[in-house]
């Protein structure tokens, strides 16, 4: 077992340096860059990206972490602006190198049996459901109707692959099987339905800036659509 702290950015993004070795490691690809495991990589597993509100409603017991009031004190909490101050923050010279999206556009970057692709945020957004093929696997990257929780699926279960929707007007949140009427949760529980019982495979993925997926991701593409 590991234990980390942050001890400086590379690209704009976390280096994180172990106790027990003394390796440096990359937060966004989990890779050993300096030190005596370098070269190794961390298992990247599978974490949620959700509005507190969100959170809160699947997990009503849920702990949450107190400020740590020395921290505060010293003010080294990020600001609420934090994000609107990021967008105006230059990204590296080299992100001009690659124009099919704006730098500090948002995107959902996923890396599935060898493939990596990217999907912009705001257009997830308003499309709720996206559906897709990557890395030879039938996938679903689902917005939830705040604009900001995001998981992704994936969608084939019993050999069979669901043509996912969000169901419109349900409250709370339904995807719905247009095959089969099943009815899944946020949390890819199916809810109704055939399917009633069954568990939709979550996948990890990561939400980035466009030119910090790139960079250590250099072959991915782009998605072409997400309706």
């Amino acid at each position: 077992m590991l234990t980390f702290h942050l001890v400086g950015i590379n690209n704009q993004n976390f280096v994180m340096q172990d106790e027990e070795t003394g390796t440096w490691w990359q937060q966004v690809s989990g890779e050993g860059i300096l030190g005596p495991l370098k070269g190794k990589r961390l298992t990247l597993l599978p974490a949620d990206q959700l509005t507190f509100a969100t959170w809160r409603s699947e997990a009503p017991g849920g702990r949450v972490l107190a400020p740590d009031d020395r921290i505060a004190a010293a003010n080294l909490y990020a600001r609420a602006d934090w994000e609107e101050r990021m967008q105006k923050t230059p990204a590296p010279l080299s992100a001009a190198r690659d124009t099919r999206l704006p730098p500090r556009t948002l995107v959902v970057g996923i890396e599935h049996r060898g493939a990596s692709r990217a999907y912009p945020v705001e257009h997830l957004a308003a499309s709720g459901v996206v559906l897709d093929n990557l890395g030879g696997d039938a996938i679903a990257i689902v917005r939830a109707p705040d604009g900001r929780s995001t998981r992704v699926f994936r969608r084939t279960l019993n050999e069979r692959v669901l043509e996912l929707v969000a169901k419109d007007g349900a409250a709370p949140f339904r995807l719905l099987d247009t095959t089969t009427g099943s009815e899944w949760d946020f949390s890819g529980a199916a809810v109704a339905g055939p399917y009633k019982g069954q568990q939709l495979v979550r996948l990890p993925f990561l939400e980035e800036y466009w030119f910090n997926w790139k960079t250590y991701h250099p072959s991915t593409d782009v998605a072409r659509h997400t309706s």
